[in-house]
């Protein structure tokens, strides 16, 4: 008799008992598989499990194990509840391979707008440089609502240069959507993002986006991604990922390359069902981390973050902690959640949501909103460090000042330590004189978009070229590098 594993197209066949030796009815076991298998027939994503006994089948629904099996250990750990009623997700790929895109269907499907409302292509990118240069640059907020269920989603960029944007809207989450081009398979970036993703423990869900294209090789992406997962040392449940096939710009989504819905209710259905809801203490002392900052002319400051732990109230006085030993109180004068494409004003937010707050003039991205009285410091935001730097300086030509109206080196200086209220990947520090100041960032693009949005808003002054950022370790002279496949 033999046993006959499928991998999508590649089979296996193994004999394990001796025909002559057992005159019984032959026994064919047989596994369909929708995604791909992590160990051998121990975790598997599969729609169903069938048992074959000559003309008699057996068929077992298999559930999604990714958020199952990891939820006992995680819960007995922490002795946490979730919250079934809200799921926060990222979605994560390399540059181009259609998070924006697969937004838009998104929303759209979930009645964020009217029928007759005209939406514009790639609405979260809003970013003027974002919707000239057709990327994105800085990590959105938005929700949906699927079957009374709120669904907070984050789009992030897809360029390394804004990699310190994924790193720190992690933390707000509890699994991620990464998208991967059904032609061109995991790229550099996938495998940075999705390290990341893999190192907080998250659920991951695996669109395999554009698959409409001619040349689409659904089968070499999906077993290209899980070589992936291994070589990152996922753990089992994590390589037990639930695949989707979609396309992203007809808004359709399903479980197979060949037979997709004529909407995404198969990806909507993967979302509420792999990945978990927020685990949190309801009655336990607030905790919020500030993890992205905001600027309204009228409002001041905005802290956006996910509330960890306890309620938060409109008109509630606070702890803002850096550490233990620093912190400063204040009051929250007006609370916001994000509902469909905007921000929505609120009395009272619970554990396990993203929220807006307003009030704390001085608010930074990693400083932790506390219990007045019995508040703690969450764990600060670590972001990598930058690998290019560049000198910025004053204009020194005779043509100074025909240009730009910010030409003198205080306002560079208030310029770029500004940017860093916000950036966190960025350092800037002074140069050998004192109009001078060395920019530190991610890459070229990184410190381009800064030069870039400086000077529209009028800034005037000189760079110098990009230079490695090189670090002396045990008296060995070491460079950065990025790892290609």
């Amino acid at each position: 008799m033999e046993m006959a594993i499928t991998f999508h197209n590649s089979s296996f066949k193994s004999p394990f008992i001796n025909p002559n030796s057992n005159p019984k009815p032959k026994f064919l076991f047989t596994t369909q598989l929708s995604g791909l298998i992590s160990s051998p027939l121990s975790s598997f994503n599969s729609k169903t499990t069938c048992l074959k006994f000559g003309s008699r089948t057996f068929t077992k629904p298999v559930k999604c194990s990714v958020s199952q099996a990891a939820q006992p250990a995680i819960e007995k750990r922490s002795q946490l509840k979730r919250r079934s009623d809200i799921r926060n997700i990222a979605i994560v790929a390399h540059v181009d391979h259609g998070k924006t895109t697969l937004v838009d269907a998104m929303l759209k499907q979930s009645k964020v707008f009217r029928d007759n409302q005209f939406v514009q292509e790639r609405v979260m990118d809003s970013n003027d440089l974002e919707r000239e240069r057709g990327i994105t640059i800085l990590s959105k907020n938005t929700s949906i609502t699927y079957k009374d269920t709120k669904i907070n989603i984050i789009d992030t960029p897809g360029h390394s240069d804004f990699g310190g944007e994924v790193e720190r809207i992690l933390n707000m989450v509890e699994g991620v959507l990464l998208v991967v081009d059904s032609v061109e398979g995991p790229m550099p970036q996938t495998r940075f993002v999705l390290k990341k993703a893999l190192e907080f423990g998250h659920a991951v869900v695996v669109v395999v986006n554009k698959i409409d294209r001619p040349s689409a090789r659904p089968d070499f992406v999906i077993n290209s991604t899980f070589e992936l997962f291994i070589e990152l040392n996922a753990s089992d449940e994590q390589c037990d990922f639930q695949a989707i096939y979609a396309s992203g710009i007809k808004g359709k989504a399903g479980l197979s390359a060949d037979n997709l819905a004529e909407d995404l209710g198969p990806l909507f259905e993967s979302i509420i069902r792999c990945i978990p809801g927020p685990h949190i203490d309801k009655d336990g002392a607030l905790q919020m981390l500030a993890t992205n900052i905001e600027y309204d002319e009228h409002k001041g400051r905005i802290a956006i973050g996910r509330l960890h732990a306890g309620v938060l109230l409109k008109g509630m006085e606070v702890r803002v902690c850096t550490s233990e030993d620093s912190c400063r109180y204040a009051r929250i004068s007006e609370l916001f959640v994000y509902e469909k494409f905007s921000k929505t004003p609120v009395e009272r937010v619970e554990a396990g949501d993203i929220c807006a707050v307003c009030g704390i003039e001085d608010i930074q991205i990693g400083e932790t909103i506390a219990d007045k009285a019995f508040g703690k410091p969450l764990p600060a935001i670590k972001v990598e460090e930058p690998t290019v730097k560049m000198a910025f300086s004053i204009n020194t030509s005779p043509f100074v000042g025909r240009e730009g109206k910010y030409v003198t080196s205080r306002n560079l200086r208030d310029r770029l330590y500004r940017e860093l209220e916000r950036n966190l990947a960025m350092r800037v520090e002074d140069g050998e004189t004192a109009d001078t100041f060395i920019v530190s960032g991610r890459g070229t693009l990184h410190i381009t978009i800064l030069i870039e949005n400086m000077r529209r808003e009028g800034y005037e002054f000189m760079v110098g070229p990009p230079k490695v950022i090189n670090k002396k370790v045990a008296d060995k002279l070491l460079e950065p590098y990025e790892v290609i496949f």
